[in-house]
């Protein structure tokens, strides 16, 4: 079998969606059935409900479920960075407890991360998890939690080990959060919302299989769901957008981002609420001014911007998952995809130079201005980008560079010991 397509992948989706969609199914059935064909993440491994399709093709596969208004499998929430983060690093028991009910929306999940005494210093958690016997045993408290008066499921990270650097003594841990050491207590905000939770533990127990990965890996587990968690957060609105359309399987959908949403009717981020801008401008009548206009489009061309740059980090590169998980990703040769950190270079008429380099050595010198300011850690780099078509000439003009800078300097000792 060859290589997928674009139009080979739009058509086969196209056929198993006229062959199986049916707007009067159950939500759970209807999202087992996409589970069974690999279409609801196509770009998941076969062996975990995928299809082992490129990331790139996943626009494909939902212009094809948009076009006949097919539900997708469940994304809405912290379930998608706890399927991410079980892809990457959990057994294959987790992978199969927990991905199918992620994706069937059947399960709800929380992050325990943040906790009172560390602020943004995630390394520095307190919260225990010491080993009794063949159990695990959790007692502390996590706070800024959202969902967990919900969830059934928490991604918990907790210090097991004491005795060495704060980043090394983590342990990331699945958290059944519906046992009794385990008490959830809603955080009323002033505008009377409670988008967050404090979570108390009092001897809450894990079993020891439900350790991912190993003690002292914790901060590499969860890093892996912050990366994941700073590129979707920007598409969560978006996800969880209910359809208007008639039919069982709307229905349902719609009662579950009801309540998926609570807590995001009024959300405090660090990025603020965007998306409440233009609705208020409206209601308020400034949309009406021609001042207040432009500063909303200033404000959505950032928002778009960031959410943008989001999709670019390390969890969205081709294949990031799969490779993660072990699979290698389909794509250019050797699974390499393309560079998404390149920028565009500018055409050379613009920036006034003749050979559309992105600057020039000055020949007294014999260094560039950027390489002194900027590309001290790298500066290779930064000459390969600078018009060097391969790495050793990139190396070369780096040895250039130094070079000359030398020779200057020596100049300058020389022109000053005369001097004297």
């Amino acid at each position: 079998m060859g290589e997928p397509t674009e139009s080979s992948v739009r058509t086969e989706v196209r056929t198993w969606l006229e062959a199986n969609w049916n707007p009067e199914l159950g939500l759970v059935e209807w999202r087992n059935k996409l589970a069974d064909s690999g279409w609801g993440v196509p770009h998941w491994p076969k062996q975990w409900y995928g299809r082992d399709l490129p990331v790139a093709f996943n626009a494909v596969v939902d212009e094809e479920f948009q076009r006949i208004g097919a539900v997708g499998v469940a994304k809405a929430g912290i379930r998608t960075l706890a399927a991410a983060t079980i892809l990457a690093h959990s057994t294959d028991l987790h992978k199969e407890k927990f991905l199918r009910r992620i994706l069937t929306g059947e399960d709800t999940w929380c992050q325990l991360f943040s906790e009172p005494g560390s602020g943004s210093d995630m390394a520095g958690a307190v919260t225990r998890a010491d080993r009794q016997g063949n159990k695990w045993v959790i007692n502390g408290q996590k706070v800024w939690t959202t969902s967990a008066h919900k969830a059934e499921w928490g991604l918990l990270l907790a210090r097991a080990n004491w005795d060495v650097a704060k980043h090394k003594g983590l342990a990331y841990f699945i958290l059944d959060m519906k046992q009794p050491g385990v008490q959830v207590h809603p955080l009323r905000q002033m505008n009377g919302h409670a988008s967050f939770n404090q979570v108390f533990f009092t001897d809450a127990i894990v079993e020891p299989e439900f350790l991912v990965s190993d003690v002292g890996d914790g901060w590499k587990v969860a890093t892996t769901t912050l990366m994941h968690e700073r590129r979707g957060a920007d598409g969560l609105r978006t996800w969880a957008t209910a359809s208007s359309r008639k039919g069982r399987i709307y229905e349902e959908e719609r009662a579950e981002i009801a309540t998926t949403m609570e807590p995001y009717k009024w959300y405090p981020q660090r990025a603020g609420r965007v998306d409440l801008v233009l609705e208020r401008a409206k209601a308020t009548g400034k949309i009406d001014d021609p001042v207040i206009r432009q500063e909303i489009a200033k404000l959505l061309i950032m928002s778009k911007t960031a959410a943008r740059r989001a999709g670019a980090g390390p969890a969205a590169r081709p294949g990031g998952i799969a490779r993660q998980a072990g699979v290698e990703p389909r794509g250019a040769p050797g699974g390499a995809g393309p560079h998404l950190y390149h920028r565009r270079r500018r055409a050379p008429e613009r920036r006034g130079q003749p050979d559309g380099r992105r600057h020039r050595r000055d020949p007294g010198v014999g260094a560039c201005n950027i390489h002194r300011r900027r590309h001290r850690r790298n500066p290779a780099q930064h000459h390969l980008r600078a018009g060097a078509q391969d790495a050793q000439g990139a190396q070369r003009r780096h040895r250039q560079a130094v070079q000359g800078r030398a020779e200057e300097h020596h100049r300058v000792i020389v022109s000053r010991r005369r001097k004297v």
